[in-house]
């Protein structure tokens, strides 16, 4: 009888990689990276979390013709929606990955928080965690306290904010019209996300991005545990020309984690990439690479 870390049994070896998608996003996100990782011969799935992708929510008052009074509020489906919720859609996604061998967890942006709270969780399935340009909160709670640090003094969130309507603690959620017609709202957000891209290219952004994220998620304490997430192999991929999360917020989180875990420092890469990438890019698709068939 053979287990699945069976040597004699390359397939089950190989490892599948699970990718997390970020705030007001989905795993389509991951879409053009995953095609091609599974053309390198890689086994590879993105996620969905609650309320988002396939279960994503669009207030009627988010079509068009749009009315902004009503989309203020209403209501929304992600209220509800927290941490632990998303901790457990990927938990469940990593114990029947882990039924064929290793898995490497991988999130970007907000999705890092879910990957440190699965860590926590359920290290013993995790082979390697990886921060693609993602909060990994290690000396503070949770992300809304690393909005308030000087490393983060650089972000231009308030850009992407400034597309925000509704009262967040009513609604439960941060609504983000991505679909404003405002020149000046729709360039500050290419600025903050997407620097570089085409008219079009940002066009086709604006159309996946979901408007709702609940509340909660940012808030709730995501801290990585020494005992636990402290121990799985990291990896931190920096985007070098990200202006959500600064590249020195970025240098700060691995400073953090190898001050916690010095005998288990993070493999850092570097790549010249706004916040939204793409992660279909050639260098991320390299270094994916790379990590799949250690």
């Amino acid at each position: 009888m053979t287990t699945k870390h069976d040597p004699g049994h390359d397939d089950r070896r190989a490892p599948t990689l699970v990718f997390v998608h970020g705030t007001n996003s989905s795993s389509y996100s991951w879409t053009d990276l995953i095609g091609e990782l599974t053309l390198r011969g890689h086994r590879s799935v993105a996620v969905d979390l609650p309320g988002h992708g396939a279960e994503a929510f669009f207030p009627q008052a988010y079509q068009a013709p749009q009315d902004l009074g009503a989309l203020a509020v209403e209501p929304s489906a992600l209220a509800g929606y927290t941490l632990d919720d998303y901790t457990k859609r990927v938990v469940d996604v990593v114990r029947r990955a882990s039924d064929h061998g290793p898995v490497i967890l991988v999130g970007a942006s907000q999705g890092g928080l879910t990957v440190s709270r699965v860590g926590n969780a359920v290290p013993e399935l995790l082979d390697r965690v990886v921060y693609v340009s993602a909060y990994c909160c290690v000396d503070l709670p949770n992300l809304t306290a690393y909005l308030a640090t000087e490393e983060n003094r650089d972000s231009l969130v308030s850009l992407v904010t400034g597309a925000a309507v509704g009262d967040p603690t009513a609604l439960g959620v941060i609504r983000v019209n991505w679909r404003s017609a405002d020149p000046a709202v729709i360039g500050g957000i290419r600025e903050c996300l997407a620097g570089g891209f085409t008219d079009e290219e940002m066009t086709r952004l604006l159309n996946l991005l979901e408007p709702d994220e609940p509340i909660a998620v940012p808030l709730a304490e995501a801290r990585g545990e020494a005992h636990t997430w402290g121990r799985i192999p990291r990896t931190y991929v920096r985007f070098t020309l990200d202006r959500l999360i600064p590249p020195a917020l970025q240098d700060r989180f691995i400073s953090e984690a190898d001050r916690l875990t010095p005998d288990n420092p993070t493999d850092v890469r570097s790549v010249a990439a706004p916040h939204v990438g793409p992660f279909g890019r050639p260098e991320l698709v390299e270094i994916f690479s790379e990590l799949a068939g250690r």
